[in-house]
């Protein structure tokens, strides 16, 4: 399977561990970054990850941060990725079976190295089961088309170019 994985510079460790035992298992993976511990956004490697995912060119993609939130919400702002934050084998299985995810989010301070490789396997190994879960994923599409249709600005607070400045002075490198 091909199979994209990503994250930011607290799940780097994680993604390692996690590139090298799908290699292993026979997989063909593309690492999005980053390639050190190094301070990294989780959008950078979400978004493009996601997008890769979208257009077909890896079947699957496995997304790490601290909690997974982040990057679960940055890969899920790509139209047609549906990332799914699991912290256990039974959600990571049913997100694939019953709402066809395509990107599993993980969080590198939550969850165990040796949980997250059978989350990881759980997620690999299963399949879209179909039947009554395809009329709920279109209910999903027509949702995301309605939402997304000429909105180019998202509700809450715009940083501007001050407060954008002020916010990343505020957040420690590690942050």
């Amino acid at each position: 399977m091909r199979i994209a994985i990503g994250s930011d510079h607290a799940g780097f460790e994680l993604k390692e561990r996690l590139r090298e035992q799908l290699a292993t298992q026979g997989h063909q993976i593309r690492d999005f970054g980053p390639v050190s511990k190094e301070p990294t956004d989780y959008a950078d490697v979400a978004a493009p990850l996601a997008e890769a995912v979208v257009d077909g060119q890896h079947q699957l993609g496995i997304v790490i941060c601290s909690n997974g939130v982040g990057v679960s919400i940055a890969a899920n702002k790509v139209r047609g990725a549906r990332a799914a934050l699991c912290t256990d084998t039974w959600s990571a299985r049913r997100a694939r079976e019953h709402t066809d995810c395509n990107i599993l989010a993980l969080g590198s301070y939550v969850t165990g190295h040796a949980l997250a490789a059978d989350i990881v396997d759980a997620f690999v190994e299963a399949e879209f089961e179909g039947g009554r879960h395809v009329r709920r994923l279109a209910k999903l599409a027509a949702v995301e088309a309605r939402h997304s249709e000429g909105h180019s600005e998202l509700p809450g607070r715009a940083l501007d170019e001050g407060n954008e400045r002020q916010a990343e002075a505020e957040l420690s490198p590690m942050a």
